[in-house]
């Protein structure tokens, strides 16, 4: 006797009716009483084209956004270079110029920072279009979810067997790890042969930067502390905030920068670029290095004065999301003042920031180091 195949899709096999021994014709009219009627075999094959057709659907949107598993492995076909060329080219400026951020979960959630970062452009004076040329990196895949549903340009920047979901502390592990992928990923961009603007994203925009940078420099980037001189290597620069162009020199810096963890061992990006800045290598290579104006380029650590300048202000020398997302809030309602001020009114005054990000709760942490204190400095 032969054995029944027992299928998972029973209805995709044919029905016994079909393999039975022809039956005579009956005149009595056919019986509709009966509501055990199975579908004719037309019907099961609409069935079946209906579930390929959706089965391939799904699988093309995977592909576009780039859907992340569990593994962190991407359920797409196409490499991840040819993915990141793609959002380049798209977002990039006529001269092969992007701005960058980088994303995790735990600035991405609703009202978080994320959220401000994108309003201030809204906000900021001629700074809406900007926007158009931003490419948020997201390290993980709730970030990127978030990302698709707030913006139009996001690339998926998953690294194996690394977890960067959480609020990474500062000079943890996870910190440095972070830190130092992010450098590596810039160097592939700068490879590519796109210029960038790295932001940090509690970096608030509220003026276009790109009259206010050095058109000779290959390097250029902010400062917790700005002496005055662009040119000078005791100022103290800031990685969160950065113009870089693409070219031979730059590409070779950036090489040498990551290369140069493995000189210091424990320090993380910004760090290690105080102490390589020296560098007779870089001399070598001959790449123009340039600071940024604090008066143009602020921060908690050194604000911008003058409202009637400055283009972006950095929530550096702060401590905790909590913190750095309440000074944030005040920074942009500051600046609504601002404009909505008349000319000669007093009703803007400049900023009421640093408060929960001032400098005396940064030298309590350098005096008594909290490990569970949150965040990058």
């Amino acid at each position: 006797m032969q054995t029944p195949v027992i299928s998972a899709f029973p209805f995709l096999h044919p029905s016994p009716l079909l393999n039975a021994s022809p039956l005579k014709m009956s005149t009595a009219s056919p019986d509709f009483s009966n509501h055990s009627r199975r579908p004719g075999v037309s019907t099961l094959l609409l069935l079946l084209v209906a579930v390929v057709l959706l089965s391939c659907f799904l699988l093309h949107r995977a592909v576009e956004f780039r859907i992340t598993t569990n593994s962190g492995s991407p359920l797409h076909s196409d490499s991840k270079e040819y993915s990141l060329a793609r959002v380049l080219k798209v977002a990039s400026m006529p001269d092969n110029t992007v701005i960058l951020t980088t994303l995790n979960e735990a600035w991405a959630a609703p009202h978080s920072v994320i959220d401000l970062f994108l309003e201030s452009f809204r906000m900021g004076d001629q700074t809406r279009w900007l926007l158009n040329h931003l490419v948020i990196v997201s390290l993980d895949q709730k970030a990127f979810s978030r990302c698709m549903a707030v913006h139009s340009h996001c690339f998926s920047l998953v690294t194996e067997g690394v977890d960067f979901s959480h609020e990474a502390y500062f000079m943890t592990p996870d910190y440095l790890k972070m830190m130092w992928r992010r450098i590596d990923f810039l160097r592939s961009v700068l490879e590519m042969g796109y210029n960038f603007v790295f932001t940090d994203a509690d970096v608030m925009w509220f003026r276009d930067p790109f009259s206010h940078f050095h058109p000779d420099a290959d390097f250029q980037i902010a400062c917790d502390h700005f002496s005055g001189r662009s040119d000078d290597l005791e100022n103290k620069p800031n990685g969160g905030f950065k113009f870089v162009r693409s070219n031979k020199r730059s590409i070779e810096f950036y090489k040498f920068w990551h290369a140069s963890r493995g000189l210091y061992p424990g320090l993380h990006d910004q760090d290690v670029l105080n102490k390589i800045k020296n560098d007779s290598f870089i001399l070598e290579m001959g790449l123009h290095l340039r600071f940024l104006d604090t008066t143009y380029f602020g921060g908690f650590c050194e604000p911008s004065e003058d409202l009637d300048e400055v283009c972006t202000m950095h929530a550096n020398c702060c401590l905790g999301l909590s913190s750095k997302l309440n000074d944030l809030r005040i920074l942009l309602e500051d600046w609504k003042i601002y404009v909505s001020s008349s000319p000669m009114s007093s009703e803007s005054s400049g900023w009421r920031v640093p408060l929960n990000c001032s400098l005396d709760s940064l030298h309590l942490y350098v005096q008594q180091p909290d490990p569970t204190w949150p965040n990058s400095i």
